[in-house]
């Protein structure tokens, strides 16, 4: 559930004021969890002193501990290096100083791809909803979140393109959708709208509305056009508002599915649902399209991210013909 709970404005606790303070922020909920997460395990590292009593130099022995003795990632160190700074330099006033600490090492990994045909056998391996889904991240370059919190409003079908609302860095875009994919939308939405009535029948049928929109639209929830496409198979209580409503699909019911075929399509690789986006992005290279056009499809806030695509597009090997290949 990506619903944050109700907290009192009046509390006094300190975790209670920090999540009220990044929400005032308007960080997104992902990321509220995750700087909290991380900023309690600090905590505790170092003997559940309070923040306000510790500064740089417990926070450089946290961050070397990690990679000396947790032996995180790079990208992980990174997280919580984030977390932390958020916590000194926005919630308390004061910024770290010159920190100085191990630094994980970033390894050099490329995406992992799946090729036309094994993109085309795990997609077959799918049904229903998860078929759509994966057809969706595989087609339009979505990330399964994206995909799962689509909206009706979202799809239009007149100009042929999905709207995505507050993609990763709470930003909007829009993508493609391809033509394939037009009447199984359809046919889905048609089904979301026929579980949204139902539901208005049972006195259910509203969803959770964006911060404020409830208050400015109160009636907006229960209209066909903020049901989510891809609704799940329950209702359940929501822990902000305590209304039983229906959310959309979970992620990882969606990815356990997506893992299933590719075993089922006996592909061997460290692949998952997102190596459909990976694929989506080295296609449309290998199809000569710019790298400024799948960054703004893609969503990517620096080209740069974009242009490892440019490492796997190329036959095995830079492309190179093996001498054994070659006529003797």
């Amino acid at each position: 559930m990506d619903i944050r709970c109700p907290i009192s404005p009046q509390s006094t606790r300190f975790l209670d004021r920090l999540r009220n303070f990044i929400r005032l922020r308007g960080l997104a909920y992902k990321t509220e969890k995750t700087y909290v997460f991380w900023i309690k395990r600090f905590i505790r590292f170092h003997g559940r002193k309070h923040p306000e009593s510790m500064g740089t130099a417990e926070v450089e022995a946290f961050l070397s501990h990690l990679v000396l003795q947790a032996n995180v990632s790079v990208a992980t160190q990174r997280v919580a290096l984030n977390a932390l700074i958020f916590l000194y330099r926005e919630f308390l006033g004061t910024p770290l100083e010159n920190l100085e600490y191990e630094a994980a090492k970033k390894p050099k990994r490329l995406p992992v791809v799946f090729s036309p045909d094994e993109a085309r056998r795990v997609i077959d391996n799918l049904k229903g909803e998860f078929k759509l889904v994966a057809m969706l991240i595989y087609g339009a370059g979505l990330r399964i979140n994206e995909a799962l919190r689509l909206r009706v409003k979202d799809v239009d079908f007149g100009m042929q393109q999905l709207i995505i609302r507050e993609g990763k860095g709470s930003k909007d875009r829009i993508t493609l959708l391809p033509d394939r994919l037009i009447q199984p939308l359809q046919n889905q939405i048609h089904a979301a709208l026929m579980q949204h009535q139902a539901d208005l029948a049972k006195g259910c049928g509203s969803v959770y509305m964006p911060a404020g929109l409830s208050k400015k639209y109160p009636n907006a929830s229960q209209e066909p056009d903020w049901q989510y496409i891809f609704p799940a198979p329950d209702l359940s209580i929501d822990p902000r508002s305590g209304i039983r409503r229906r959310h959309h699909m979970m992620d990882r019911t969606v990815q356990k599915h997506v893992k299933n075929a590719i075993r089922e399509a006996g592909i061997h690789k460290p692949a998952g649902s997102h190596t459909f986006r990976h694929s989506f992005a080295t296609r449309l290279l290998e199809s000569g399209y710019d790298l400024r056009t799948i960054q703004k499809l893609l969503g990517h806030s620096d080209v740069r991210t974009t242009e490892i695509y440019t490492h796997v597009v190329q036959k095995g090997g830079f492309g190179v013909r093996s001498p054994i290949d070659q006529a003797v």
